[in-house]
């Protein structure tokens, strides 16, 4: 059954945050990913549902589904993660949102 994983992360952790979790998945996040990314939450509001900006991380390990928002007036990305199919996957991608909450 595959879980979700959701929380907050300071948006100047994003790229770090996103290459990390891409090689959990062995997913071989670059540059294009982060253009993409950039473009695709610039106009985001995580208190709109319709608002929020999703991208796919397909590795060899798992697929997961990224949603991405920006909390208007201030430094905060809400994080949403999908497809998550193990226990193990799910710690790290919850370890990971603190670190980069917190840092």
């Amino acid at each position: 059954m595959s879980k979700q994983v959701a929380g907050w992360i300071m948006e100047r952790n994003l790229r770090a945050f996103l290459e990390l979790l891409s090689r959990y998945v062995d997913y071989a996040f670059d540059d294009t990913d982060w253009d993409t990314i950039e473009t695709g939450v610039r106009d985001t509001d995580d208190e709109k549902s319709d608002a929020w900006y999703s991208y796919p991380l397909a590795g060899t390990n798992a697929t997961l589904e990224v949603g991405l928002a920006r909390s208007v007036g201030s430094e905060v990305m809400s994080v949403s993660v999908t497809g998550i199919e193990t226990h193990e996957l799910q710690l790290r991608t919850d370890t990971l949102l603190s670190a980069c909450a917190g840092i």
